[in-house]
């Protein structure tokens, strides 16, 4: 899928929070959005998702050569954010399999496997509410990245993630990006490992 931003601005109230946003990302490319807590970043991924909509300008996507009409942008994207709530009532496995019939998993990949994948042994049966915030936060970027999905979104990734995790995380990437259109906010150099393009909110403010 690629996604064409075209004088994208969008406004809180009388405040811009970025405005004359002009990118094309494209299939296979992977995208860092830049710059400090609260410059905008989210609201940028959230547009990108289909789920806020621009105060200007006009975000396009397409899939194949044919535009993909905004109502329908969710089922090509996966997305995990700090901010996104798991269903803590449900045991890791039945939030696995739960995730996986809503949303197929990449082709070879069944729950079992994604539960292999977390490296998280002895969870399997435990409710999520148990969970640290470092293992919620592998749950949810293991849904994400191990969907099937053209765009993955991924909104500062290596938050509540100690530097073990957060080399299972790269890896992880690595293994199942390949071919999609990435793009990670994030103000942490790490976050930023094998981007090729970068867009920084701050050019974007007057």
């Amino acid at each position: 899928m690629d996604i064409a931003l075209e004088q994208l601005g969008k406004r809180f109230r009388y405040e811009w929070i970025f405005r004359n946003l002009q990118a094309d990302l494209h299939a296979g490319e992977r995208w860092a959005i830049l710059g400090p807590n609260g410059s905008g970043k989210s609201t940028l991924l959230k547009i990108l998702s289909g789920h806020l909509s621009p105060t200007k300008g006009f975000a396009r996507f397409s899939r194949l050569g044919k535009l993909v009409e905004p109502d329908a942008v969710y089922h090509y994207i996966s997305y995990a954010a700090p901010y996104i709530e798991l269903i803590e009532e449900f045991t890791l496995e039945e939030a696995l399999l739960f995730h996986s019939r809503l949303k197929p998993l990449t082709a070879g990949l069944d729950a079992s496997h994604l539960a292999e994948l977390l490296e998280l042994p002895g969870a399997a049966k435990k409710p999520l509410r148990t969970f640290s915030s470092g293992m919620k936060q592998r749950v949810k970027l293991a849904l994400a990245i191990c969907s099937n999905t053209p765009v993955l979104l991924l909104d500062e990734p290596t938050t509540n993630l100690d530097k073990t995790a957060t080399l299972w995380f790269h890896h992880l990437l690595d293994r199942f990006a390949a071919g999609r259109l990435v793009v990670i906010a994030t103000n942490e150099q790490a976050d930023v490992e094998g981007c090729g393009h970068f867009l920084d909110i701050r050019d974007y403010k007057k």
